[in-house]
Parts: C-alpha cells; sequence; structure tokens
C-alpha cells in the first residue's frame, strides 16, 4: 500500500475589477488586435486598492474548503506559492493561516515564480508522503498588478491577478498508476538565466522595482523546457502522452502553450486554457485553471493530469495526478 496527496477540493478567486485590452489603448501604443495575436489574452483582472495577495489567497482557499466540506483547522499545513507577497515578512501563507482560523498547523511561502506552484505541489506532496502532515492547503496567488511598468507595452498588458487552491489529503493507494493523487513530479532551475525574467528592485536594494522580461528568449527556453519536464515526469511513472487526459499548462502565452502541446504530442482539445480570461497570473494560473477545469465540467474524477510551468530563474516543473 502506498500513501498518495489525493485532491479533494478545489476552488479560485478572481479580483471584481475585469480590465480588457482596450483599456491599455488608451495610454500605450497597442491595440487589442495586437494583444491577442501575440499573447491569446483577451482581459484580465486587477486586484482593487488594499486588496493584498493574501486576501485573494484566503478567498480561493475557503472555496476549496467548501469543496471539502472541512474548515480551516482542518487542515495540517498551509503552502502558499507567490512572488507578490502582502509583505517583506511574516509570510502571506501564516496571514491566510489566520484568516481561516487555522491555528494547530504550519505555514510557509515558496517563491518559484510563474513555477511557484508546481514547486509548492511537489513540497505539499512530500510533507504527505513522509507523514509529517494529512492534509495540505497548496495555494498560488499573485498581485502582479503591482510590479507592472506601466510604460512598457511588452509586459503590462500580459499579466493579471488572481488565487487558485488545492486542497490535499493523505490517502492510501496500490501503488500503481491508476492511484488517484500525485504520481510524479519534476524541478528544475537555471540561474544563469536570472536577466531573462527578473523583478528590477527587492529588500537589499530598498526598492520594490519593476518586472523585466526578455519575452523571445523566454519563449525559446519555455517550449523546449515544459515539454522536457512534462515528458520526464510522465516517463517516472512508465506513463506517455497518449495516457493524459489533460493537459493543465501555465497560463502565460497562448503560443506557447499551443507550440508545447505540439511539442508534447497531445491536441488541444486536452489542454484546459485560461489565459484569454485571466493573462499570466504567475504562481497562480494553474490552480485557477484546475478549478475552471473542474467547474467547467472537463476534469472529472480519475482523469490523469499533467501540470507545467516556467518562470524566472529560470525555474521549471512538472507534476502528473490522477484527479
Amino acid at each position: 500500500m502506498t500513501r498518495r496527496a489525493v485532491v479533494i477540493g478545489v476552488g479560485h478567486y478572481l479580483p471584481d475589477r475585469i480590465v480588457p485590452n482596450a483599456e491599455f489603448e488608451k495610454t500605450l501604443d497597442t491595440t487589442d488586435e495586437w494583444i491577442k495575436s501575440r499573447s491569446g489574452i483577451e482581459r484580465r483582472h486587477f486586484a482593487a486598492p488594499g486588496q493584498t495577495t493574501s486576501d485573494l489567497a484566503t478567498e480561493a482557499a475557503n472555496a476549496a474548503l467548501k469543496m471539502a466540506g472541512l474548515s480551516g483547522n482542518d487542515v495540517d499545513a498551509i503552502v502558499l506559492a507567490t512572488s507578490t507577497a502582502d509583505l517583506t515578512f511574516p509570510s502571506a501563507a501564516t496571514m491566510v493561516q489566520a484568516k481561516i482560523s487555522n491555528t494547530k498547523g504550519y505555514a510557509f511561502d515558496i517563491q518559484a515564480v510563474c513555477a511557484g506552484f508546481a514547486y509548492a505541489l511537489t513540497n505539499a506532496n512530500a510533507l504527505i508522503v513522509s507523514g509529517q502532515a494529512d492534509r495540505v492547503l497548496v495555494i498560488g496567488a499573485e498581485t502582479f498588478s503591482r510590479i507592472m511598468d506601466w510604460t512598457d507595452r511588452s509586459t503590462c498588458v500580459l499579466f493579471g491577478d488572481g488565487a487558485g487552491a488545492l486542497l490535499l489529503e493523505a490517502q492510501t493507494g496500490e501503488g500503481t498508476i491508476d492511484d488517484r493523487g500525485i504520481l510524479s513530479t519534476d524541478l528544475n532551475s537555471d540561474g544563469s538565466h536570472r536577466d531573462l525574467l527578473y523583478v528590477d528592485g527587492g529588500v537589499s536594494t530598498q526598492s520594490t522595482g519593476v518586472l523585466k522580461m526578455q519575452g523571445q528568449e523566454i519563449f525559446k527556453h519555455a517550449v523546449e523546457k515544459l515539454a522536457q519536464t512534462a515528458h520526464t515526469a510522465l516517463d517516472k511513472v512508465g506513463l506517455g502522452a497518449d495516457d493524459v487526459d489533460w493537459v493543465v499548462p501555465h497560463q502565460a502565452n497562448i503560443r506557447i502553450i499551443k507550440s508545447t502541446a505540439r511539442k508534447l504530442g497531445v491536441g488541444m482539445d486536452r489542454v484546459i486554457v485560461t489565459v484569454q480570461d485571466h493573462g499570466n497570473t504567475s504562481a497562480a494560473s494553474i490552480p485557477l485553471a484546475l478549478s475552471v477545469g473542474v467547474a467547467n465540467g472537463q476534469i472529472k474524477r480519475g482523469d490523469l493530469l499533467v501540470t507545467e510551468a516556467i518562470g524566472g530563474g529560470l525555474a521549471w516543473g512538472a507534476v502528473v495526478l490522477r484527479w
């Protein structure tokens, strides 16, 4: 018998303010068609003044708990993936912990930018498999609208705010690929490429900074590395592209999503796509897409999923799980 980390709840939250592409036409040399043709993005959500990452994360967490029929104190650990935490410290995860009235568990943040949720899922899985937790709330939440250069049309039109959450529970499986839960993970990073995607500020420089990106170079790395990490994660458990019901990719750019799907050998009819409605929500994009896929009736119990993401670092990774 094998201890598995099984999804028992999922939820997401998007801020009320919806920002269509046309809104950028007022201040930038861009058009709705230009943005859509290069990214697939049509709209995104921005957090309200005073609305923080932990606020968004709490809403998504509560939605996942509600689906599972549990309360905050039924959770042993909270792992929150974010690059836009409310404060330098304490962690946004501990803020969520207080907001959901969890008094018995522990909470921490993980920062791997857009790959953050893959890293968070991998760590949560390790906590459950090792017996250090029976239920782990895994959240991806971002307020990237707070780190945009609003004069840079190549970046500021791409990102949005939001949060998604999964509730994982330890359950016993047979130790086969038919088990529900996380079956394999694969994580990677290469710090030599840090200048391709970064924020030019931080605590040690006493500045917040704004996002900087070399888009064409990121595209080249993304397609190759996303396909590679997905194949590696599948190979670890003797599975292939034909076994996959749904690919749930990081929602950065529709061209990257389509190119990666082709390289994986998976048709777009088996790919969950939400980038048109949310933009790039960094660590929140995969759990957001999972939650939307469930709400839309696409993802069903027993389906085999592959999630993959790449972000600043460069950091990238994939997770294979049976829903």
